[in-house]
C-alpha cells in the first residue's frame, strides 16, 4: 500500500491464530484491492482455502501473487462484474469447484464514489444499489445450500458507518449500507436453523490506497480531521477490518449472529 509513512501505525499487531479456520473454504468478493485484499491475505495466513472475485484481472493477479508470497498460500481467483448476477453465480460455482463448498462468505465488494443530489438519475441509483447491496443477497442465496449441506458456516456482510453519520454526497451509498444491517438480521433469522451465522462489519474510514489517493487529491486535511473525530488516534488499515472478520468466521464466535460490529476507532 502506498501512503505517507506517518500514517502507518507504529505499534506491532499480534494476530490471533484460529485453529477452527485451518483448511476452511473461504470466498471473498472484491478481493483484489483495499479491504478485500487484506481479507484475502489474513484468511490465507490462517491456512484457509481462499477464493476471491475481482472486477479487474490485473488486480486479481497482482493480489494473488502478493498473498502467495506473503503467506505461502495462493488464493484462487475469478474475474466478474458482480452487478451481473449470472456472472456472479458462475464465478461462485467455479471457485467452489476449486476450494470446496464455501464455509465462509465475505460480501466485501462495494464502491463509495460521490455524486451530488441533483446529478443522481434513476439509472445511476439502480447501478449503485447493484454495486453496493444487491450482489450481497444473491451471493448468499447461491452459497447457502452448499454451506448448509457441508455443516454450516459464517457469512459476513460489509456495511459502513457512513449512514450512521449521515454522510453527505453519497446518499445512494449510505442507503445501501444501512440496508446491509437489516438484511443481515433477516438472513441470520432465516439461516440459523441451517447452522449458518450471518453478521456484518461497519468500518470507519480505512486507509486503503484508493482512499488515500483520493483524500490527497481532493482534501488533504481529511487525515487530521478524521483522527480528531476518532477516540483512538490511529488510522484504520485493512488488517483492522480483516481481524474482525477472522473472529466472526471462526468457531470462537459460534453463537454470535444477526449483529453488526463497528470498527471505526471510536467515531460513532
Amino acid at each position: 500500500m502506498t501512503m505517507h509513512a506517518e500514517l502507518i501505525p507504529k505499534v506491532a499487531v499480534e494476530v490471533a491464530r484460529y485453529p477452527s479456520l485451518a483448511g476452511k473454504s473461504v470466498i471473498v468478493t472484491g478481493g483484489g484491492s483495499g479491504i478485500g485484499a487484506g481479507l484475502v491475505e489474513h484468511f490465507c495466513a490462517q491456512g484457509c482455502k481462499v477464493g476471491f472475485i475481482e472486477l479487474s484481472a490485473d488486480y486479481a493477479k497482482a493480489t494473488a501473487e502478493a498473498v502467495d508470497q506473503a503467506t505461502g498460500h495462493r488464493p484462487e481467483t475469478e474475474v466478474a462484474d458482480l452487478r451481473d448476477i449470472e456472472a456472479l453465480h458462475a464465478a461462485l460455482d467455479r471457485l467452489q469447484q476449486r476450494v470446496g463448498p464455501a464455509r465462509v462468505l465475505v460480501n466485501n465488494a462495494g464502491n463509495d464514489d460521490r455524486r451530488p443530489l441533483e446529478e443522481v438519475t434513476p439509472d445511476y441509483w439502480d447501478e449503485r444499489m447493484a454495486t453496493n447491496l444487491r450482489h450481497q443477497f444473491f451471493a448468499v442465496q447461491a452459497v447457502a445450500p452448499g454451506m448448509a449441506k457441508a455443516g454450516g458456516g459464517a457469512i459476513i456482510n460489509m456495511g459502513s458507518i457512513s449512514w450512521m453519520r449521515g454522510a453527505a454526497g453519497l446518499i445512494f451509498y449510505t442507503t445501501a449500507k444501512s440496508a446491509v444491517m437489516g438484511m443481515t438480521k433477516s438472513l441470520a433469522r432465516e439461516l440459523g436453523e441451517r447452522n449458518i451465522r450471518v453478521n456484518s462489519i461497519a468500518p470507519g474510514w480505512v486507509l486503503t490506497e484508493r482512499q488515500v489517493e483520493r483524500a490527497k487529491r481532493i482534501y488533504q486535511g481529511k487525515f487530521a480531521e478524521y483522527l480528531e473525530a476518532q477516540c483512538l488516534k490511529e488510522h484504520l488499515l485493512p488488517g483492522d477490518i480483516a481481524r474482525m472478520a477472522l473472529f466472526l468466521a471462526a468457531d470462537d464466535s459460534r453463537l454470535i449472529t444477526g449483529q453488526t460490529f463497528i470498527v471505526d476507532g471510536g467515531v460513532v
